[in-house]
């Protein structure tokens, strides 16, 4: 045997032995790791399984790489199975949440609000409860403030989780927000939450207070599904503290300051522009607080200053975005304005499309 033919068997026998081939291929040794691995991942739970999950980077976010949006739509159903399960596992927090019912609305609001579901013609009690803070921009004590803590509870502990949710990225990418719909990727799918989130916050509180506050505008075609994320405006170096002048894609927005009593912060007002005459209306609101607006109306939100301030921004729209630029040649009656999704087959079904 010649020295150059001794030299590659010596190389060929080393890598057999390191698990290679004699061109370098890998043995079936390491197939069979790669086996394990993956049988070692399924013998985990989901939630086990997604707190091992490497989420997008920010500037990949930022970017939009394809990759992003690739990794949520392959992990959404790993994601649901576990936030159910940090929600039942004893161990967990989601385990000692606090129910989330109609008491976390404001008194004066939820009586008027279930006194019209059940006599449609006493919705004008419901509109007591509102005051017009700018043309066509309404507010009110939307949650008590001393039942504030429930839903916070959810959005803190849900950021100390250690699972992935998507941040809203629709004008700005805020850094400590969640997606609370399911025709969102990587929302916030806690099932009492969902429970809160669609049944009464959407279904029973906002549709028909668009309804009522907006008639020539929104009705069955323009309020058929349901969209909503949080955001935290913070004071500081590196953090998201205003949104520049906007209008919203939805027929109409509801945005709710979920801040605790006791979070004090400064600057964070917002403004509308009257699109009649152009001027610019300052609006502050406080804990528990909801601001009501149809989507076109210009706004933006100015920089916090001090402290922090946490919003729930939700809104409803039409089929695939749609919604109504122009007034109806008439209105709905208030018994199909109180009228739940389940009891309306004139309501479009819910779809799939979101704006961000």
């Amino acid at each position: 045997m010649s020295a150059a033919t001794e030299s590659k068997k010596v190389s060929a026998d080393n890598q057999k032995a390191h698990g290679y081939g004699s061109i370098g291929a890998p043995f079936q040794f390491s197939k069979d790791k790669e086996n394990q691995v993956d049988e070692l991942t399924n013998n985990l739970t989901p939630l086990q399984r997604a707190r091992q999950l490497e989420i997008p980077s920010r500037e990949a976010v930022l970017r939009r790489d394809y990759s992003v949006q690739k990794f949520w739509s392959k992990n959404g159903r790993l994601l649901e199975q576990a936030w159910k399960e940090w929600s039942v596992n004893p161990q967990e927090p989601g385990c000692k949440l606090p129910s989330l019912d109609e008491t976390v609305f404001a008194p004066t609001l939820r009586e008027a609000v279930f006194e019209a579901w059940r006599n449609p013609d006493s919705e004008h009690n419901v509109r007591k409860a509102w005051k017009e803070v700018a043309p066509g921009v309404y507010s009110c004590q939307f949650f008590d403030p001393k039942e504030l803590h429930r839903v916070r509870a959810y959005l803190d502990s849900a950021a100390e989780a250690n699972i992935a949710t998507r941040q809203p990225y629709g004008i700005v990418l805020n850094r400590k927000g969640f997606m609370l719909d399911e025709r969102s990727v990587g929302y916030l799918a806690i099932p009492a939450f969902q429970d809160f989130y669609q049944k009464l916050l959407m279904d029973t509180f906002m549709r028909p207070l668009g309804r009522l506050f907006y008639p020539d505008y929104i009705q069955r075609a323009d309020d058929s599904q349901t969209f909503g994320f949080t955001i935290a405006w913070q004071a500081g170096t590196n953090t998201d503290k205003n949104i520049h002048q906007h209008s919203d894609a939805s027929a109409l927005t509801l945005n709710i300051n979920v801040n605790d009593p006791q979070e004090d912060f400064e600057g964070s007002s917002l403004y509308f522009v009257d699109q009649q005459t152009g001027k610019k209306h300052v609006v502050h609101f406080k804990p528990g607080e909801a601001i009501m607006h149809r989507g076109s109306v210009p706004h933006a939100s100015l920089p916090i200053t001090k402290g922090e301030r946490r919003n729930m921004v939700l809104w409803l729209y039409g089929e695939q975005g749609q919604y109504s630029h122009f007034p109806y040649p008439s209105r709905m009656s208030a018994q199909e304005r109180w009228k739940k999704p389940a009891e309306d087959e004139a309501l479009p079904p819910k779809d799939n499309w979101s704006p961000f």
